[in-house]
C-alpha cells in the first residue's frame, strides 16, 4: 500500500519566489492595495486558472495566498515593498528598480544583494537548503516555509500509516474489530453516549460490530472488518455477502473496512445497491486513525504564528 504524499508541483502553481515579480507589477501603478485585493490582482497577472486558485494546503489556507504572502514578506524585508498602513502594501523606489532590472523573475539570491535583506538573513540560523550547492533548486526555493512543514508532516504520516497497517494486519481478529469500532466512535458515530460494540466471532451473522445512532437503538450502523494482506483485495462477492447480512438484520447502513483494497467490481456493486454501504480501504483507514488519534499519539506540537495586524492598529 502506498501512502506517499503527492508531488508539490503537480498543480502547476508557481513557486512562492515566482510571485515576487507579479506583486511588483500589480503595485507598479503606485496605488496602495490591501492584502486581499493585492492577492486577487496577482492571480490575474499570473493568469492562474480557477482550479489553481481553489487549491488549498492541509491547513485549509489557499496555497496561492500562502505563497503570495511569503513573497510579500521577503519583498518587505528587502524594502522593495512597504506597508503605509495596516495590511496595505505599496511599491518603493527600490521595488521599481528591481522590477525594471529583473522583469523575468526575482529570487532570494538577488534579494541577498540588498543590504536590508542580507542583514536580516544573517541574523537567522542557516538551513540545510541555504548551504546547498549554488544553482540547485531546493525545497526552500520551491515551497513556502509553511508548505515545507506540511510536506514534512505528510512524510511522517506516510511512515506512520504504513506501520499502522502492518500492525493491524498482524493483530488478533478481535483486536482489529474492536479498533474499527473505536475509530467509528471517535469519528462521532454512536452519539454522546458512545453506543457501539464489537459482535464478531462465531455466529456473528456476517457483521463484526454495531453502532446505535439513537438512544433506543432504532437506527443502527453495522460494521464488517477484514484483515487482508496487500494485494488480497476484497471482491464483489465478499461485499455482496455483507449486504446480504445487512438485509438479514433489517439494516440499511453498513461500513466495510479492510487493511487491503477493494476491486473495481466491489466498489461498483456497493454504489449500486439500495443499502448505504461505505467502503474504507487500508489507505483511508490509516488516514482516519491518524486524524482521529486512534492507535497513535501526538509526539510533538508546533504553532505557526503570523503578525497580529490588529495589535499594531
Amino acid at each position: 500500500m502506498s501512502t506517499e504524499p503527492s508531488s508539490p508541483v503537480t498543480d502547476g502553481i508557481p513557486r512562492w519566489q515566482d510571485f515576487m515579480i507579479p506583486v511588483l507589477k500589480v503595485l507598479s501603478d503606485g496605488t496602495p492595495r490591501r492584502r486581499r485585493d493585492l492577492i486577487v490582482a496577482v492571480q490575474d497577472v499570473a493568469e492562474l486558472t480557477a482550479e489553481q486558485r481553489s487549491v488549498q494546503l492541509n491547513s485549509g489556507q489557499s496555497k496561492i495566498e500562502n505563497r503570495v504572502g511569503w513573497a510579500l514578506s521577503d519583498l518587505t524585508t528587502a524594502t522593495a515593498v512597504r506597508r503605509p498602513v495596516r495590511a496595505t502594501f505599496e511599491i518603493t523606489e527600490l521595488g521599481r528598480k528591481l522590477l525594471q532590472k529583473h522583469p523575468l523573475g526575482l529570487d532570494r539570491n538577488i534579494l541577498a544583494t540588498i543590504d536590508a535583506y542580507r542583514d536580516h538573513q544573517s541574523s537567522k540560523i542557516p538551513t540545510s537548503s541555504q548551504v546547498a550547492k549554488p544553482g540547485a533548486e531546493t525545497l526552500e526555493s520551491t515551497l513556502s516555509p509553511q508548505e515545507q512543514i506540511e510536506v514534512g508532516i505528510d512524510l511522517i504520516h506516510a511512515d506512520v500509516s504504513n506501520n499502522l497497517i502492518e500492525r493491524l494486519r498482524a493483530s488478533d481478529p478481535a483486536f482489529f474489530e474492536q479498533a474499527v469500532v473505536d475509530l467509528l466512535l471517535k469519528m462521532g458515530y454512536g452519539g454522546a453516549e458512545q453506543r457501539g460494540k464489537r459482535i464478531g466471532g462465531t455466529g456473528d451473522g456476517g457483521v463484526d460490530g454495531v453502532i446505535d445512532q439513537d438512544p433506543l437503538g432504532l437506527d443502527k450502523v453495522y460494521v464488517q472488518a477484514k484483515r487482508y494482506g496487500e494485494g488480497n483485495n476484497i471482491s464483489r462477492e465478499t461485499v455482496q455477502a455483507f449486504v446480504g447480512a445487512l438485509q438479514g438484520v433489517g439494516a440499511s447502513k453498513g461500513v466495510f473496512i479492510t487493511t487491503s483494497s477493494f476491486t473495481p467490481f466491489a466498489t461498483g456493486y456497493a454504489s449500486s445497491v439500495p443499502s448505504r454501504v461505505i467502503l474504507i480501504d487500508g489507505e483511508r483507514l490509516a488516514a482516519l486513525m491518524i486524524k482521529y488519534r486512534v492507535g497513535v499519539q501526538v509526539k510533538e506540537s508546533y504553532d505557526v504564528v503570523e503578525l497580529d495586524e490588529d495589535f499594531f492598529e
